[in-house]
Order: structure tokens, then C-alpha cells, then sequence
């Protein structure tokens, strides 16, 4: 009985979902991405999220580190916080339209008022520049979320990122392009805009 005890507490040890994976250097990814966009100020927060200000926008970039089977991957993600004017809890995914082409912008509500997940969708097409910027760029989440009179958005572009292997052993930075970081950067800045007029 001792041993399955024993053996189940290894088990919960070595597959624990907090635990960093092995070969992971908190902050290597945030220094890649931070010379990748050209970026001078930059404030470092902790040892995997820093603060920046580009233009009109300050923006947190937090990096994460995900487990998979024998390799580990780390997502570099965009936060941008806007005070709101309107009150209640809401949560929203914004993705491309569109099962081949891209068609469009769609907003899922996750939770929180139906009427204004349909006010969000209506304002991120009727901004023309937001709208250009969004649609060619290569995103993998977008969460927008209302909480405590603010907006949180939370961006994973699919570049700044780095994938490390360990059999065979390798490490790579997926780095973001300069016409991705024109994309991220107008992106984030409409957004601004739209959310803090809504």
C-alpha cells in the first residue's frame, strides 16, 4: 500500500500541470520577441512578463510555457487593458470567419451579455483601419473580457514564440515578421480605440 502511495505521488510530480518543463529559461522568449520588434523601453515586470510602450498604447507581453510530449512550447501573449464605461462581466473570443479564406471577424460570447458581444462584432467591422489590420493578421487567441469597469484583451500572435525539443534536440524561434508587427501593432491600437468608446 506504501508503494502505490509512493508511486502515485511520483506520478502527480512529474505530470503537474504548474510544474515548468524541462530546458525552459523563463524569459529567453520575452528577449527574443523584444529584439524581434525593435523595442527600447521596456519595463521588466517579472522574469516573464514586461511592459511596453509603443505609440499611444502600453501593452504587457507575458510569456508562457506548455507542455507536450517530449518538447515544450512558448507563447508569447499580448495584454492590452482599457478602462470601460460599461459595468458587468462578460467574456468574448474573436476569431477569422471563414473555414479556407478568411471572410470576415466573428465574436463568440463565452459569457455575459448577448447584446453587447453583437455591439463588439458591429464595432470591429464598422472601424475600416482596425478591420485592415485584423483581418491578414496571424493570430491564434483573441479574449476580450470585461471585468471591474475594464477591458482586458489578450492576444497569442502565432510568431514570437519558440519551440524547443528535446529528442532530437533543438531549440527555434518562430520569430514575427515586420508585416505581422505592423498588423499587431495597428491591431492593438484599434482596439484601443473601439474598446474605449464602447
Amino acid at each position: 500500500m506504501m508503494v502505490m502511495a509512493t508511486l502515485r505521488q511520483k506520478l502527480f510530480e512529474l505530470f503537474r500541470a504548474d510544474r515548468a518543463p524541462a530546458g525552459y529559461r523563463p524569459g529567453v522568449t520575452l528577449e527574443h520577441l523584444r529584439r524581434n520588434l525593435g523595442l527600447a523601453n521596456v519595463e521588466r515586470l517579472s522574469a516573464t512578463q514586461v511592459k511596453v510602450c509603443v505609440g499611444e498604447v502600453t501593452l504587457e507581453i507575458v510569456e508562457r510555457a506548455e507542455s507536450q510530449l517530449l518538447m515544450h512550447m512558448v507563447m508569447t501573449e499580448f495584454v492590452l487593458r482599457v478602462p470601460a464605461s460599461t459595468a458587468g462581466t462578460a467574456s468574448f473570443e474573436v476569431h477569422h470567419g471563414g473555414a479556407i479564406r478568411r471572410r470576415g471577424v466573428c465574436v463568440r460570447r463565452r459569457s455575459g451579455n448577448p447584446a453587447l458581444a453583437r455591439e463588439l462584432q458591429a464595432c470591429l467591422l464598422a472601424d475600416d483601419a482596425l478591420f485592415q489590420a485584423l483581418m491578414p493578421l496571424d493570430f491564434k487567441r483573441l479574449r476580450i473580457e470585461l471585468h471591474d469597469q475594464q477591458w482586458c484583451l489578450r492576444l497569442e500572435h502565432m510568431g514570437g514564440s519558440e519551440v524547443v525539443n528535446r529528442l532530437p534536440a533543438f531549440r527555434r524561434y518562430i520569430a514575427l515578421s515586420p508585416v505581422q508587427r505592423g498588423h499587431l501593432l495597428a491591431t492593438m491600437a484599434g482596439l484601443q480605440r473601439v474598446l474605449s468608446n464602447l
